[in-house]
């Protein structure tokens, strides 16, 4: 049985757990297979396991670690249209990258962000699959890079995700809020980084077009908010992208509703502070209706590249 899943949405007592809910176990770390389980209602998730061996790993998704990023970017450093850039550091001194994937000269710029809520693996899954799949140098992926390049900053809670941590950062921060206002480098270094990069990239005249952050939660939503101004070419647009996601890739579960506000998260800061059209994509962590499956890693690779089809239907305005 696992216990403990009522404090971890920022003090609000609520359950990550569903009754689609499913543990990943594995014998040596690497290889990782799905098992059911049932949430109790105490808020507990029970499971039944055999063992072969004398130890088992259990992870609530099947994981991406800060080993699998770096092996990511190894494979990759070295690829002319890649270029990788430290733009700051962790409160524990671990360096935050954003890594460009195509010509910076690109007629149109998208920013994606994973991992700000450590236990979320699915937008490192993602991420890798987009990356690879851009790279493939094929005249698909040519032709996309041709119309878009991509910024991402592949993990943006490294402590957390090391120290086995849920949604905040070695401080006590949900790197998913106050979006509304400059970072405090204190608390939230992380954000401070990224912020300090789209100043930057501001001033370059390159802001994003489109920013995305990418998380896990039950419902598997498309996040649209509904800023107090402005919002009639934001809508427009995620209703593009939404549509988009829906013809080119297995994504079925849809936006939030028209009433939906969450102030000062990523997609809503970025929209009114940088007019980014910008949004939240939660990845459903217990079932892949598109696909009728539980979510592994290579579905949310998968995810990944088909994305690279939307960004380019996307930006043909």
């Amino acid at each position: 049985m696992l216990e403990n899943f009522d404090n971890i949405w920022n003090g609000r007592k609520s359950s990550p757990l569903s009754d689609r809910t499913s543990c990943f176990l594995s014998a040596d770390g690497s290889s990782w297979y799905a098992v059911p389980a049932e949430k109790t209602q105490d808020n507990c998730l029970n499971f039944q396991v055999h063992m072969d061996t004398d130890k088992l790993y259990l992870a609530r998704l099947e994981p991406y670690t800060l080993n699998d990023l770096n092996r990511l970017i190894v494979d990759i450093r070295d690829h002319p249209l890649v270029d990788i850039t430290t733009i700051g550091q962790t409160v524990e001194g671990r360096e935050l990258e954003i890594i460009r994937v195509g010509k910076p000269e690109a007629p149109y710029r998208v920013l994606l962000r994973a991992r700000s809520h450590a236990w979320e693996p699915g937008g490192n899954w993602v991420i890798q699959g987009l990356i690879r799949s851009l790279l493939q140098d094929d005249d698909q992926a040519r032709q996309y890079l041709d119309r878009y390049c991509v910024y991402i900053m592949p993990m943006a809670n490294k402590d957390g995700v090391v120290r086995g941590y849920t949604r905040f950062n070695i401080m006590g921060k949900d790197l998913n809020r106050d979006w509304d206002r400059p970072a405090d480098e204190r608390y939230a270094p992380e954000n401070h980084a990224l912020e300090n990069w789209l100043n930057s990239m501001v001033q370059m005249g390159m802001c994003p077009h489109l920013g995305i952050d990418l998380h896990n939660d039950c419902g598997g939503n498309l996040h649209i908010s509904h800023p107090e101004n402005g919002f009639e070419r934001y809508l427009a647009r995620m209703k593009q992208f939404e549509n988009l996601l829906f013809q080119h890739t297995w994504f079925t579960e849809g936006s939030t509703g028209s009433n939906f506000r969450n102030p000062a998260t990523f997609g809503e800061g970025l929209f009114e502070r940088y007019g980014i059209i910008a949004c939240i994509l939660e990845l459903n962590c217990n079932w892949i209706a598109g696909l009728g499956k539980i979510p592994y890693g290579k579905d949310w690779e998968l995810l990944g590249k088909q994305m690279c089809r939307v960004f380019f239907e996307y930006f043909n305005i």
